[in-house]
C-alpha cells in the first residue's frame, strides 16, 4: 500500500490539475536533470535522445518579496519555524492575504514547453519533469518559494535580519540569561537589618491639620484642628509643649 505525500507535495498535486497536469500522470523518459530557479524549472529527460523541458511561472518581484517577508516576520509562530527550517502550511495564507497567490489557478499563469514533435501539452516529458518536481518538493518543500523568487538561505537570511532590527540593543546592558539569578533582587531595604535608614526631610506632627480645608463647625468655641493637635502630639511622640 502506497503512503499517503505529505501536506506540501499533495498541495503542489493539487495546483497542477488547476493547470491541467493530472498528477500522478504516465511520464515519458528519465528526468536526468532538474534545477529550480527564480520563475523557471529547467530540466533534461532522456528516453532515445535528450530533452530539454522548461516550466515557467512568474516570479515575485523585490516590492513583493519585502511585503510578505514582512508578513511573515509579524507572526512569531510561523517564524520560529521557518528559522527552524520548516514550511508551515500556514504561510500559503500569508500570500492570499499580500493577494500574490503562491500556486497559480490557471494555465494561462504557467508556461511549458518541451523540444520533442509531441502535440500534446503537457506531453510525456512535461509529466515526467511535474513528478520530479513532486518528488523535490517532498524533499524539500522551500522548493515552492524558490520557484516563486526566494530560495530557502535568502528568505531566512532575510527574516533574521528583520528580527535583529526589530530587537532593541542597548550595549550597556547584560544578556537577560546572564542576569536572571538577581533579576528581581533588589537589595535589603534601607533601615532594616542594621543599615542606615535614608535621610529625608523633617515632618511636623501636625502638618495635616495645617493642609486641610477649615472645618464648618467647632467645639466649645474652639476650631476642630486645635482640638486635635495635642492627638496628633500623642501620636507621633511629641512633648507637651
Amino acid at each position: 500500500m502506497t503512503e499517503p505525500l505529505p501536506w506540501w507535495p499533495t498541495r503542489f498535486m493539487r495546483a497542477s490539475t488547476a493547470i491541467g497536469v493530472l498528477l500522478p500522470a504516465r511520464g515519458e523518459g528519465r528526468v536526468v536533470s532538474l534545477t529550480v530557479g527564480a520563475g523557471r524549472v529547467d530540466a533534461q529527460v532522456r528516453d532515445d535522445r535528450t530533452h530539454q523541458v522548461r516550466i515557467g511561472l512568474t516570479a515575485f518581484g523585490k516590492t513583493d518579496w519585502a511585503a510578505i517577508t514582512h508578513a511573515l516576520a509579524a507572526k512569531a509562530s510561523l517564524t520560529v519555524q521557518l528559522l527552524s527550517g520548516e514550511l508551515p502550511r500556514d504561510v500559503e495564507q500569508v500570500f492570499k492575504a499580500a493577494r500574490l497567490p503562491l500556486f497559480p489557478s490557471s494555465a494561462r499563469e504557467v508556461s511549458l514547453d518541451c523540444d520533442c514533435p509531441a502535440v500534446e501539452v503537457p506531453c510525456g516529458h512535461l509529466n515526467a519533469v511535474f513528478s520530479a518536481l513532486v518528488a523535490r518538493v517532498g524533499e524539500d518543500p522551500f522548493t515552492i518559494l524558490a520557484l516563486r523568487g526566494r530560495d530557502r538561505t535568502a528568505l531566512l537570511e532575510e527574516l533574521k535580519n528583520r528580527l535583529i532590527a526589530a530587537e532593541p540593543v542597548d550595549p550597556a546592558s547584560p544578556p537577560l540569561t546572564d542576569v536572571m539569578d538577581t533579576y528581581f533582587d533588589c537589595g535589603q531595604a534601607p533601615g532594616l537589618g542594621g543599615t542606615a535608614p535614608l535621610p529625608g526631610p523633617r515632618t511636623t506632627f501636625d502638618a495635616l491639620l495645617d493642609q486641610a480645608p477649615r472645618f464648618a463647625i467647632g467645639a466649645g468655641g474652639e476650631e476642630v484642628a486645635e482640638l486635635l493637635r495635642p492627638v496628633y502630639r500623642a501620636l507621633a511622640g511629641e512633648p507637651e509643649s
